[in-house]
Parts: structure tokens; C-alpha cells; sequence
């Protein structure tokens, strides 16, 4: 299966589960620790491996990083 080139990372907030921060990611040339690729913000600063069926692991891009517990993943058509 042929993975999405973007995604929307949608992280929600637990003392306000009705908000939520987006960042949309583009699929880069590497692979994560499970294999799947990793996508990237404009930026380079959140990175995420994303599986085929939408499962999020963020990966740090640098120290002191500390990563939101919910995280899902939109695809982008």
C-alpha cells in the first residue's frame, strides 16, 4: 500500500478536549523505528512516523522534547 504524502497531526488538548492544534506533515525520505516513514513539519521540528494504518509515533527532534499523549493523524487529500 502506497503511504499518503500528507497528513494533518491533530493534537488535543486533556483539560480541553473540545480544542485542538494542527500541524500539517509531508512525508520525508526516511523511515522510523517501525519502518513506516517519518513526515515533518515545514520546520523539521515535529516529526512523526506515521504507520498505513494512521498510528502516530512522534520522534523527537531534539532534546527536552516532550510529546503530547494524543496525538491522530488526518490524511491530507
Amino acid at each position: 500500500m502506497r503511504s499518503r504524502e500528507r497528513y494533518e497531526l491533530i493534537f488535543v488538548n486533556a483539560t480541553a478536549p473540545d480544542t485542538e492544534d494542527v500541524v500539517v506533515v509531508h512525508r520525508t525520505d526516511s523511515s522510523g523505528p517501525g519502518g513506516h516513514p517519518v513526515y515533518a513539519d515545514d520546520t523539521g521540528i515535529v516529526r512523526a512516523e506515521i504507520s498505513d494504518r494512521d498510528e502516530v509515533r512522534m520522534i523527537a527532534s531534539g532534546g527536552h522534547q516532550v510529546h503530547a499523549a494524543a496525538v491522530s493523524a488526518r490524511p491530507v487529500s
